[in-house]
Protein backbone atom coordinates (compact mmCIF):
# COMPACT_ATOMS: atom_id res chain seq x y z
CA UNK A 1 0.00 0.00 0.00
CA UNK A 2 1.48 3.18 -1.32
CA UNK A 3 1.38 6.12 1.47
CA UNK A 4 1.88 10.08 0.54
CA UNK A 5 1.00 13.20 2.66
CA UNK A 6 -2.29 13.89 3.53
CA UNK A 7 -2.93 17.51 1.97
CA UNK A 8 -0.96 16.90 -1.18
CA UNK A 9 -3.73 14.10 -1.55
CA UNK A 10 -6.34 16.70 -0.79
CA UNK A 11 -5.02 19.33 -3.24
CA UNK A 12 -5.17 16.78 -6.42
CA UNK A 13 -8.61 15.58 -4.77
CA UNK A 14 -10.21 18.89 -4.44
CA UNK A 15 -8.08 20.74 -7.20
CA UNK A 16 -6.80 23.25 -5.12
CA UNK A 17 -3.30 24.32 -4.24
CA UNK A 18 -1.04 22.14 -1.14
CA UNK A 19 -1.38 25.25 0.83
CA UNK A 20 -4.97 25.81 0.77
CA UNK A 21 -5.12 22.16 1.74
CA UNK A 22 -3.36 22.41 4.36
CA UNK A 23 -5.62 25.65 5.74
CA UNK A 24 -8.23 23.28 5.35
CA UNK A 25 -6.92 20.47 7.12
CA UNK A 26 -5.50 23.25 10.27
CA UNK A 27 -8.76 24.74 10.26
CA UNK A 28 -10.68 21.21 10.88
CA UNK A 29 -13.08 20.55 8.10
CA UNK A 30 -11.26 17.39 6.58
CA UNK A 31 -12.14 13.76 7.45
CA UNK A 32 -11.00 10.50 6.67
CA UNK A 33 -12.87 7.39 7.35
CA UNK A 34 -15.48 9.50 9.88
CA UNK A 35 -12.31 11.04 11.25
CA UNK A 36 -11.05 14.34 11.62
CA UNK A 37 -7.70 15.01 10.30
CA UNK A 38 -5.55 16.97 12.50
CA UNK A 39 -2.05 16.44 11.02
CA UNK A 40 -1.31 18.23 7.40
CA UNK A 41 1.76 16.60 6.63
CA UNK A 42 0.53 12.88 7.91
CA UNK A 43 0.74 9.69 5.35
CA UNK A 44 -2.46 7.96 4.54
CA UNK A 45 -3.40 5.65 1.31
CA UNK A 46 -3.23 7.06 -2.03
CA UNK A 47 -6.55 5.97 -2.68
CA UNK A 48 -7.68 7.41 0.41
CA UNK A 49 -11.07 10.08 -0.02
CA UNK A 50 -11.18 12.80 2.09
CA UNK A 51 -14.31 14.40 3.19
CA UNK A 52 -14.60 18.04 2.85
CA UNK A 53 -16.79 20.51 4.92
CA UNK A 54 -17.75 23.73 3.57
CA UNK A 55 -17.52 27.35 5.30
CA UNK A 56 -20.49 29.30 4.73
CA UNK A 57 -19.85 32.80 3.74
CA UNK A 58 -20.06 35.66 6.83
CA UNK A 59 -23.01 38.03 5.88
CA UNK A 60 -23.84 41.90 7.07
CA UNK A 61 -26.39 41.74 9.23
CA UNK A 62 -26.49 45.62 9.27
CA UNK A 63 -24.10 48.36 8.82
CA UNK A 64 -24.18 52.52 9.05
CA UNK A 65 -21.25 55.14 9.33
CA UNK A 66 -20.36 53.44 12.96
CA UNK A 67 -20.14 49.98 12.85
CA UNK A 68 -20.68 46.75 11.02
CA UNK A 69 -22.52 43.55 12.25
CA UNK A 70 -21.38 40.29 10.48
CA UNK A 71 -23.19 36.96 11.18
CA UNK A 72 -19.61 35.10 11.48
CA UNK A 73 -20.02 31.37 10.28
CA UNK A 74 -18.00 28.62 11.86
CA UNK A 75 -14.56 27.61 10.86
CA UNK A 76 -13.26 31.21 10.42
CA UNK A 77 -11.00 33.71 12.76
CA UNK A 78 -12.31 36.73 13.60
CA UNK A 79 -9.31 38.76 12.52
CA UNK A 80 -9.71 36.92 8.97
CA UNK A 81 -13.52 38.56 8.73
CA UNK A 82 -11.91 42.19 10.03
CA UNK A 83 -9.35 41.84 6.84
CA UNK A 84 -12.19 40.61 4.39
CA UNK A 85 -14.25 44.02 5.58
CA UNK A 86 -11.63 46.20 5.82
CA UNK A 87 -12.43 47.45 9.14
CA UNK A 88 -11.14 46.77 13.14
CA UNK A 89 -12.76 44.16 15.01
CA UNK A 90 -15.04 45.00 18.11
CA UNK A 91 -15.12 41.75 19.81
CA UNK A 92 -13.88 38.54 19.04
CA UNK A 93 -15.67 35.01 18.49
CA UNK A 94 -13.43 31.77 19.03
CA UNK A 95 -12.90 30.43 15.49
CA UNK A 96 -15.58 27.49 16.39
CA UNK A 97 -17.88 29.71 17.45
CA UNK A 98 -20.94 31.49 15.10
CA UNK A 99 -22.73 34.00 15.12
CA UNK A 100 -22.91 38.24 15.90
CA UNK A 101 -19.58 39.78 15.39
CA UNK A 102 -19.01 43.28 15.87
CA UNK A 103 -16.50 45.77 13.38
CA UNK A 104 -15.97 49.26 14.22
CA UNK A 105 -15.84 52.09 11.38
CA UNK A 106 -14.58 54.97 13.52
CA UNK A 107 -12.41 55.63 16.22
CA UNK A 108 -15.23 57.94 18.39
CA UNK A 109 -17.88 55.16 18.49
CA UNK A 110 -14.89 52.70 18.89
CA UNK A 111 -14.29 54.76 22.26
CA UNK A 112 -17.86 54.93 23.23
CA UNK A 113 -18.52 51.14 22.71
CA UNK A 114 -15.53 49.87 24.26
CA UNK A 115 -16.58 51.98 27.93
CA UNK A 116 -19.47 50.05 27.56
CA UNK A 117 -18.14 46.98 27.31
CA UNK A 118 -15.57 47.83 30.70
CA UNK A 119 -19.00 49.49 32.39
CA UNK A 120 -20.55 45.48 31.85
CA UNK A 121 -23.55 47.32 29.80
CA UNK A 122 -23.07 45.10 26.47
CA UNK A 123 -26.08 42.65 26.80
CA UNK A 124 -24.59 39.20 25.16
CA UNK A 125 -26.71 36.08 23.98
CA UNK A 126 -25.72 32.99 23.41
CA UNK A 127 -27.57 29.77 22.39
CA UNK A 128 -25.76 26.22 22.44
CA UNK A 129 -25.89 22.23 22.41
CA UNK A 130 -25.13 20.94 25.11
CA UNK A 131 -24.69 17.03 26.55
CA UNK A 132 -26.72 16.27 29.12
CA UNK A 133 -30.88 17.58 30.44
CA UNK A 134 -30.60 20.85 31.47
CA UNK A 135 -34.34 21.55 33.26
CA UNK A 136 -34.17 24.63 35.30
CA UNK A 137 -32.06 27.55 35.23
CA UNK A 138 -28.83 27.85 36.54
CA UNK A 139 -26.21 31.01 37.30
CA UNK A 140 -22.70 30.44 37.32
CA UNK A 141 -20.55 33.28 39.49
CA UNK A 142 -16.81 31.82 39.30
CA UNK A 143 -14.05 33.40 38.14
CA UNK A 144 -12.14 32.56 35.17
CA UNK A 145 -8.10 32.72 34.72
CA UNK A 146 -7.01 32.49 31.04
CA UNK A 147 -3.03 31.48 30.27
CA UNK A 148 -1.78 32.44 27.18
CA UNK A 149 0.89 29.91 25.34
CA UNK A 150 2.05 28.99 22.36
CA UNK A 151 -0.55 26.81 21.65
CA UNK A 152 -3.28 29.37 22.21
CA UNK A 153 -5.29 30.35 25.20
CA UNK A 154 -7.02 28.00 27.64
CA UNK A 155 -8.70 29.16 30.58
CA UNK A 156 -9.99 27.41 34.39
CA UNK A 157 -12.24 28.45 36.97
CA UNK A 158 -9.80 29.76 39.56
CA UNK A 159 -9.59 31.87 42.55
CA UNK A 160 -7.07 34.13 40.81
CA UNK A 161 -9.36 34.50 37.69
CA UNK A 162 -11.62 37.26 36.77
CA UNK A 163 -15.27 37.42 37.24
CA UNK A 164 -17.33 35.86 35.36
CA UNK A 165 -21.14 35.44 35.49
CA UNK A 166 -23.17 33.44 33.18
CA UNK A 167 -26.81 32.68 33.46
CA UNK A 168 -28.05 29.39 31.65
CA UNK A 169 -32.15 29.22 30.36
CA UNK A 170 -33.19 25.56 29.24
CA UNK A 171 -34.87 25.87 25.60
CA UNK A 172 -35.54 22.39 24.58
CA UNK A 173 -34.76 19.03 25.57
CA UNK A 174 -33.61 16.42 22.61
CA UNK A 175 -32.82 12.58 23.65
CA UNK A 176 -29.73 13.37 26.27
CA UNK A 177 -29.14 16.52 24.45
CA UNK A 178 -30.59 20.23 25.77
CA UNK A 179 -30.59 23.34 23.49
CA UNK A 180 -29.90 26.22 25.97
CA UNK A 181 -29.25 30.17 26.34
CA UNK A 182 -26.69 31.60 27.87
CA UNK A 183 -26.82 35.47 29.04
CA UNK A 184 -23.44 36.87 29.57
CA UNK A 185 -22.09 40.68 30.42
CA UNK A 186 -18.99 39.59 31.26
CA UNK A 187 -16.67 38.24 28.15
CA UNK A 188 -13.85 36.03 29.26
CA UNK A 189 -12.05 34.16 27.34
CA UNK A 190 -13.49 30.62 26.53
CA UNK A 191 -15.88 31.68 29.70
CA UNK A 192 -19.38 29.65 28.40
CA UNK A 193 -17.65 26.61 27.28
CA UNK A 194 -15.55 26.34 30.90
CA UNK A 195 -18.96 26.98 32.69
CA UNK A 196 -21.07 24.99 31.08
CA UNK A 197 -18.31 22.49 31.51
CA UNK A 198 -17.75 22.86 35.18
CA UNK A 199 -21.53 22.00 35.44
CA UNK A 200 -21.12 18.75 33.20
CA UNK A 201 -23.06 20.12 30.40
CA UNK A 202 -20.29 19.75 27.87
CA UNK A 203 -21.47 22.07 24.50
CA UNK A 204 -21.48 19.41 21.52
CA UNK A 205 -18.25 19.69 19.39
CA UNK A 206 -16.17 21.83 22.42
CA UNK A 207 -13.18 19.17 22.38
CA UNK A 208 -10.83 21.45 24.78
CA UNK A 209 -13.37 21.77 27.75
CA UNK A 210 -16.46 19.49 26.91
CA UNK A 211 -14.49 16.34 25.95
CA UNK A 212 -16.83 15.51 22.45
CA UNK A 213 -15.92 15.73 18.96
CA UNK A 214 -18.50 16.41 16.54
CA UNK A 215 -18.65 18.20 12.91
CA UNK A 216 -18.14 21.41 14.24
CA UNK A 217 -18.88 23.56 17.70
CA UNK A 218 -22.37 23.99 18.41
CA UNK A 219 -22.26 27.70 19.79
CA UNK A 220 -23.59 30.68 18.90
CA UNK A 221 -23.50 34.04 19.35
CA UNK A 222 -27.56 34.99 18.65
CA UNK A 223 -27.80 38.47 19.40
CA UNK A 224 -25.74 41.51 20.96
CA UNK A 225 -27.15 44.88 22.34
CA UNK A 226 -25.07 48.01 22.97
CA UNK A 227 -25.43 51.78 22.93
CA UNK A 228 -29.11 51.87 21.34
CA UNK A 229 -28.28 48.78 18.82
CA UNK A 230 -29.61 45.47 18.52
CA UNK A 231 -28.19 42.77 16.40
CA UNK A 232 -29.37 39.21 15.97
CA UNK A 233 -27.36 36.65 13.79
CA UNK A 234 -30.64 33.67 13.17
CA UNK A 235 -30.13 30.37 14.33
CA UNK A 236 -31.19 28.76 12.02
CA UNK A 237 -28.54 29.09 9.92
CA UNK A 238 -26.42 26.90 11.12
CA UNK A 239 -27.56 23.45 11.21
CA UNK A 240 -28.96 23.26 15.34
CA UNK A 241 -31.63 21.54 14.14
CA UNK A 242 -30.39 18.06 13.08
CA UNK A 243 -30.07 16.95 16.81
CA UNK A 244 -34.04 16.73 16.64
CA UNK A 245 -35.02 20.37 18.04
CA UNK A 246 -37.68 22.39 16.39
CA UNK A 247 -35.81 25.98 15.44
CA UNK A 248 -37.25 28.21 12.65
CA UNK A 249 -35.79 31.70 11.07
CA UNK A 250 -38.76 33.99 12.78
CA UNK A 251 -37.79 32.06 16.48
CA UNK A 252 -36.83 34.35 18.75
CA UNK A 253 -34.90 33.17 22.17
Amino acid sequence: MSKEKAYKLLAIQEGISNNEAKDLIDDGLVSLHGEKLSIARGLVDTKAKFSVQKIAKPAVIFQDENIMAINKPPFITSEKIATMFKFELLNRLDKETSGVLLLVKNDEFKEEAIKEFKKLNVEKIYIAVVNGIVSEEISVDEPILTIKGKGGAISKISPLGKTALSKIHPIMVSGKKSLVKVVIKTGRTHQIRVHLASLGYGVIGDEKYGKNRSKRMFLHAYKTSLLGYEFIAPLADFSFNEFGFEISKNMKF
